[in-house]
């Protein structure tokens, strides 16, 4: 299910009037090769509160997983099956790819962990998935939302279809106990 996803962007005219700056298929989809993950990158902010004044499209450029500092992204991704080959992905890689440094990566039980620094609000829009965590998991399936705070995951399709999830990353401070460590 690599399917467009359509993007519509408001903003003002030059008479301050509400308008459609965008419509039509985002643009910035990235497939990993490895894994036929496919990421559309559907905008970026990089300040809090988010600077509105622009008719730039800000989901062109490239970035990886974690929102910029005090930013936020908004993406929709298509997780497809995994099949064995996911054993021979090597996690050092898949983090860079994701723009992660693997030298600040915990423990993975799974090639796909990761953490990011960030509120993740994610909602299941087909199919369903499995979200490892350090020492648990849990089954979600469409229509299901989740809010992540910094944790450690990893996103399983152990299904037979795609799973396609729209996730809202918001940059967060460090959880006080990771702090602490």
């Amino acid at each position: 299910m690599n399917n467009p996803v359509r993007r519509v962007v408001t903003g003002h005219d030059d008479a301050g009037k509400a308008i459609v700056v965008m419509d039509g298929a985002a643009p910035n989809v990235r497939t990993r090769p490895d894994s036929g993950i496919a990421a559309k990158l559907l905008w970026v902010t990089e300040e809090t509160p988010a600077d509105m004044s622009g008719r730039a499209d800000r989901a062109d450029r490239t970035i990886g997983v974690p929102p910029p500092p005090r930013g936020s992204i908004f993406r929709v991704v298509d997780f497809p099956p995994v099949g064995p080959e996911v054993t021979t992905i090597d996690h050092a890689a898949m983090l860079r790819v994701m723009g992660i440094d693997p030298d600040h990566a915990p423990a993975a039980r799974h090639p796909y962990m990761h953490r990011t620094r960030s509120v993740d609000y994610a909602i299941v829009l087909s199919g369903e998935i499995d979200m490892l965590l350090d020492e648990s998991e849990v089954h979600l399936k469409a229509g299901d939302v989740l809010v992540q705070q910094g944790t450690n995951h990893a996103w399983v399709n152990n299904g037979r279809a795609t799973c396609r999830i729209a996730f809202i990353l918001i940059d967060a401070q460090e959880p006080a106990v990771l702090r602490k460590l």
